[in-house]
C-alpha cells in the first residue's frame, strides 16, 4: 500500500490554494514583512505559490519557476523575516485544521530552503 503524499493529505491543489490565500492575508497584515510585497501582483503570486507548494508536497505537476535563490535575489531577507513567513504558513495551515504533525512536515520543507532564501 502506497503512503499518501502531503499533497493528497491536504486534499490537493484547490485546498492548498485556500491555505495560500489565508497565508498571504496574514503576510499582508504583518507590518514587519508586508513591504516586501508592495510591488507584487498578488494574484499572480498566489497562483505561483499554490503551484510551488503543491509540487513541494508531492503534487503531480512539476514546478517550473525560478530557483529559491533567484526568486529571493536582492531581497536581503533575514532570519526574522523567514521566521515570520514560516509562522504565518503554520497559522494558515492550522486555520484549516491541518494536523500539527503534517504542519511540521510542511515546515520541514520550508526550512530545507532557508539557505537559498536568506541574505540574497
Amino acid at each position: 500500500m502506497q503512503t499518501a503524499t502531503l499533497y493528497e493529505k491536504l486534499d490537493g491543489e484547490a485546498a492548498i490554494a485556500k491555505v495560500v490565500d489565508e497565508f498571504y492575508e496574514r503576510i499582508l497584515a504583518d507590518e514587519t514583512i508586508n513591504h516586501f510585497f508592495t510591488k507584487t501582483d498578488m494574484e499572480k503570486r498566489r497562483r505561483h505559490q499554490t503551484k510551488f507548494i503543491s509540487f513541494a508536497l508531492g503534487g503531480p505537476n512539476p514546478y517550473s519557476g525560478h530557483s529559491m535563490a533567484k526568486a529571493h535575489q536582492g531581497m536581503n531577507l533575514r532570519p526574522e523575516h523567514f521566521n515570520a513567513v514560516a509562522g504565518h504558513l503554520h497559522d494558515a495551515l492550522a486555520h484549516f485544521h491541518v494536523d500539527e504533525k503534517e504542519i511540521d512536515q510542511v515546515l520541514a520543507h520550508v526550512v530545507a530552503l532557508k539557505d537559498d532564501i536568506l541574505y540574497k
